[in-house]
Order: C-alpha cells, then structure tokens, then sequence
C-alpha cells in the first residue's frame, strides 16, 4: 500500500500577490486563516478609517466614496436587468 499524504494547495498566483502586500496581505492572512471574529475588526477599522477622513478633510471624504461606487452600482442595475 502506498504512503498517500495530503498535501495543502498552493494558493494561485494572485492570492499570493495579494498576499505578499504588506500591510493588505496581514489583513487578508489574517481573515483567512485566523479568528472568525477578524472580520469585524476589520470593518470597524475601515470605519474608524473613514472617520478620521472626514475629520481631516470634511465633506468631500464623506461623499466621495459614494461617488466611487457608482459604477458598481452601474454593474448591479446592468446585472438585474438582465434576469
């Protein structure tokens, strides 16, 4: 009988991309592999992030991620009209 192991995959070329980035890659290791919970620290330092953004520089950090999901948006209508 054969010694068969397992062998963990290799991520494919752009996830080790992502993750060869510094800070992003630490973020993203970090939501794959570690506590569930991670995702949500996440999303309050984002926050926290756009928060201080708008302290900072006012009212055009408030609306100008808005205006950077348009096409996003774009995409969605684009997708729900085509059933």
């Amino acid at each position: 009988m054969a010694d068969i192991t397992s062998t963990p995959s290799q991520p494919g070329v752009p996830m080790r991309i992502i993750l060869s980035i510094p800070v992003i890659g630490w973020i993203a290791k970090d939501l794959l592999h570690g506590d569930k919970d991670n995702i949500w620290y996440l999303l309050v330092a984002v926050l926290s992030l756009w928060a201080a953004a708008v302290m900072t520089w006012g009212i055009p950090a408030l609306y100008l991620p808005a205006v950077a999901f348009v096409p996003v948006m774009w995409v969605i209508l684009l997708l729900i009209t085509r059933g």
